[in-house]
């Protein structure tokens, strides 16, 4: 069966934002830099160390991510949000809180009709949302 697996872009700091959500979500991360890639000849030496490649794998949650190429353009503005769902509002709350203190709170955690919930952008300014079904 398929599978949706988010890919974030960075901006130079792909290495710093994917150990980041490795110290919120647990799991294995693996990364390979331009430098280390088979492509590194084409690349400027100052990108030889951003990350080519990451890919973070927690209990149930594939992350993938990278630094821009050269020349590239950022941008955050898109249409792209990241949603951390749980039947357990304790796991909820604490992945919240991991992520809230270094970031930005847009909507506090509460209590809605539909369970627990809450929104916040990172401190690499991607937005997420965090949610928990009524027990």
């Amino acid at each position: 069966m398929a599978q949706l697996v988010p890919y974030l872009n960075f901006a130079g700091n792909c290495r710093e934002a994917m150990a980041f959500y490795q110290r919120c979500l647990g799991g294995k991360l693996s990364s390979m830099t331009y430098g280390e890639s088979p492509m590194a000849g084409q690349v400027p030496a100052e990108h030889h160390n951003h990350v080519l490649h990451s890919m973070l794998a927690a209990d149930g949650i594939t992350l993938m991510a990278s630094d821009l190429m050269p020349g590239a353009a950022m941008s955050h503005d898109g249409p792209v949000t990241l949603t951390l769902t749980s039947g357990d509002k304790d796991e909820i709350r604490a992945l919240f809180n991991s992520f809230a203190a270094s970031g930005k709170v847009t909507m506090p955690l509460d209590d809605a009709f539909f369970g627990l919930y809450g929104e916040l952008t990172d401190q690499f300014g991607i937005k997420w949302l965090f949610q928990a079904g009524q027990n």
